[in-house]
């Protein structure tokens, strides 16, 4: 999944979106089950990302996914 040393929030927001559309994670699972994706050797990249923008790594996967649109409203 993770293929780049460059993790942007966007990135990283993307990424959990996408695990979350195929069911790999839950919304409700912490952030740092994110870390069973990504190599080891780039987590720490991840992790400074998340904790520049605020993010804990016991905070929800849905706090880090944002705001969500539903088409079917």
């Amino acid at each position: 999944m993770f293929q780049s040393a460059q993790y942007s929030i966007d990135f990283i927001q993307d990424e959990a979106r996408q695990l979350v559309q195929k069911g790999v994670l839950s919304r409700r699972q912490p952030i740092y089950t994110l870390c069973r994706y990504i190599p080891a050797r780039e987590w720490a990249w991840v992790e400074g990302e998340l904790e520049e923008r605020g993010f804990l790594l016991r905070d929800r996967i849905s706090d880090l996914m944002g705001r969500e649109d539903w088409e079917n409203d």
